[in-house]
């Protein structure tokens, strides 16, 4: 019964499919209210933003638990109060004991999120899913368990003892395995003092010792223990020990927006009906490059075949989109003196909606987040639209 299942289940799903580790720096993600303990209580209702009429509809459908992709709560408050109108929908959803969660920039970053969809939109169907694409700029990704290196040198008949209690300590996990480590055999030595004792050789005389140079990743939480872990089972008074901080790596199909490279070339107007159909709008906005006559199937023009999109707004992304040498970009809003620039840049630009280029997305996430949240329906809100309107 969907009573037994709690809010951290929901987050656990979410963290899945979106990780908030792959979150902008600047977003507020993850659970923005709510307790993790708490029952959920009928379906997960999904929507692009938090209005007082998706609050409705979530009261209507009994809905404990709403997933917003923009979230409500972003800049730093003092006050809590329903003076202002944002954080009377804070109020209101507490009041009501609604949960909310906000992925945003997460869902965008993830493989399969928000920015892998839209590149979808762009291609022709039947076209090889495995087409060219990876992240306009990519996320560097840090495992938690791999921020630092340790290494240290140790006497042959102690590496495994030496190994198995840097892993108690909580060194030398990658992924899902443990005890990961590198050794390589070498000579070490040392000449210690009148005041030494060394195990292995004599005071004041040079030591030349088969030793094993030891690597074992490790977490920053963890380091102190570890330290002290491996001082304690190392046989040496002084053992040389290295701390090695290890930078983020970047990985191309996660992080912000997408270079898609299509197989057949396309021209920018079937390019934008195209986009017209996957999306369900009636129109898009079409700015063509100063130097081209893309926008015209006529002129033998179809051309195109690197793509670079952004859900919402991608105005910051020109300059990436260039450098990856990206004859269109994709999103929903840019700025008129933004387009204007790309476009003299040799950049043209598509705009189909800031929350068009989104809101069709939440079909999908439905059902990914429906695989993993057993008995709880997902449901997708039926109140949320495009503040906008064309008349």
């Amino acid at each position: 019964m969907a009573e037994h299942v709690n809010v951290s289940a929901l987050m656990s799903a979410m963290e899945e499919l979106a990780p908030t580790r792959f979150a902008e720096p600047w977003d507020n993600v993850g659970l923005l209210l709510g307790s993790a303990s708490e029952h959920l209580r009928g379906p997960v209702l999904l929507c692009i933003d938090l209005t007082h009429a998706v609050l409705d509809e979530a009261s209507t459908v009994g809905s404990s638990a709403i997933v917003c992709y923009h979230p409500p709560l972003f800049a730093p408050i003092k006050r809590l109060t329903s003076a202002d109108a944002r954080q009377a929908l804070f109020l209101r959803a507490a009041r009501e004991g609604i949960a909310l969660y906000s992925p945003h920039t997460a869902l965008d970053a993830a493989p399969h999120g928000m920015a892998d969809w839209l590149a979808d939109c762009c291609m022709e169907q039947g076209q090889p899913e495995h087409a060219d694409r990876r992240a306009l700029l990519p996320s560097a990704v840090q495992d938690e368990h791999q921020q630092l290196k340790i290494v240290t040198y140790v006497p042959l008949a102690d590496v495994e003892r030496v190994r198995n209690a840097l892993a108690t300590a909580g060194a030398g996990r990658i992924g899902e395995y443990e005890v990961c480590s590198f050794s390589m055999e070498g000579t070490g030595t040392f000449l210690g003092s009148s005041n030494t004792k060394p195990r292995v050789g004599s005071a004041e005389q040079l030591s030349h010792i088969s030793e094993c140079r030891l690597e074992m990743v490790c977490p920053k939480r963890a380091l102190a223990i570890a330290l002290a872990t491996l001082r304690e089972f190392h046989p040496y008074e002084e053992p040389a020990i290295d701390v090695i901080v290890l930078h983020p790596q970047p990985r191309r199909q996660i992080g912000v927006g997408r270079r898609l490279v299509l197989d057949k070339p396309v021209a920018l107007r079937k390019l934008a009906m195209r986009l017209k159909v996957a999306l369900g709008v009636t129109h898009v906005e079409v700015a063509t490059a100063a130097d081209s006559a893309a926008a015209d199937d006529t002129a033998g023009d179809a051309n195109i075949t690197c793509i670079g999109v952004c859900p919402g707004s991608g105005g910051e992304l020109v300059d990436a989109a260039i450098a990856e040498q990206c004859q269109v970009l994709v999103t929903g809003e840019m700025k008129h003196h933004d387009v204007l620039a790309a476009n003299m840049r040799g950049l043209s630009v598509i705009l189909a909606g800031h929350t068009r280029t989104e809101r069709p997305y939440l079909a999908v996430l439905r059902d990914r987040l429906a695989e993993r949240m057993g008995p709880v329906q997902v449901l997708v809100s039926n109140a949320d639209c495009d503040v906008l309107r064309t008349e």
